[in-house]
């Protein structure tokens, strides 16, 4: 009477098939410290490369961030539209700047403070409108220590202002102003430098004469910004995680 009552259960359970996960976007709108690099500035490493490494075969990374790009000129060279023409329901956007919209000097990047803000909301709110998911960042801090070798923060203004725009429009949000230079601190004024675009002369072929550069990072910089990025998407408790890619077990 066992068996009769066994045998249709395995069939039924042999017969259940968990329904594949849809696969998903996650877009990046950023600056030169998340874009994919060529090879004629390496070592220079934007995070958003290392970041395409962490996903299962579900989720595609597409890095639209580029080089010296604002709110300001994401919008007026066609890039943030190219997200919107992309993104559909499920995908997520990923959203840093700052950078270069306070950069007062470079008339054609420079974002107003009421600007940047009226930009980052229209990036959450036509991103909402694809039923995509945005998620905000302050900007990547640059690496700057004080005399008593204290990590110091350097898009004070820039950053407020994202955090502004979180809190007043509740949408996920990722402090990487902070983290990162909480990164830097752990390193120390000395050895954070091997974090960035930093080379004596005769080092590299793409850099003969050096190179002394505190905002981009090389490839370990990138990658250990990519992996805060995960750990503060992990502490969102949001699906996204659910797709990061586990290493089958060695047998």
């Amino acid at each position: 009477m066992k068996r009769v009552l066994i045998l249709p259960l395995v069939i039924i359970l042999g017969g259940f098939v968990l329904p594949e996960k849809k696969k998903i976007k996650i877009f990046l709108a950023g600056d030169s410290t998340i874009a994919i690099k060529e090879t004629k500035v390496w070592p220079e490493t934007g995070w958003g490369m290392p970041f395409v490494q962490f996903w299962d075969s579900t989720v595609t990374v597409v890095n639209k961030a580029k080089n010296g790009r604002s709110t300001k000129t994401f919008l007026s060279e066609g890039l943030w539209k190219s997200i919107m023409d992309e993104a559909k329901e499920g995908d997520y956007v990923i959203i840093q700047f700052g950078h270069n919209d306070e950069s007062v000097e470079k008339k054609e990047r420079y974002s107003t403070p009421d600007t940047f803000k009226m930009n980052l909301n229209r990036f959450i709110k036509e991103t909402k409108d694809k039923k995509a998911t945005p998620l905000l960042f302050t900007p990547v801090s640059r690496r700057k220590f004080d005399k008593d070798g204290n990590a110091v923060a350097t898009h004070e203004q820039y950053s407020a202002l994202v955090r502004e725009v979180a809190k007043e429009t509740g949408v996920l949000f990722i402090d990487l102003d902070e983290k990162s230079k909480t990164l830097y601190q752990q390193f120390g004024p000395e050895y954070s430098k091997l974090l960035f675009l930093q080379l004596q002369p005769g080092e590299h072929p793409n850099y003969p004469e050096g190179r002394n550069d505190n905002t981009h990072f090389n490839e370990l910089g990138a990658r250990l910004i990519a992996q805060i990025v995960l750990k503060e998407l992990k502490g969102l408790n949001i699906e996204l995680t659910d797709r990061v890619f586990i290493p089958p077990a060695k047998k």
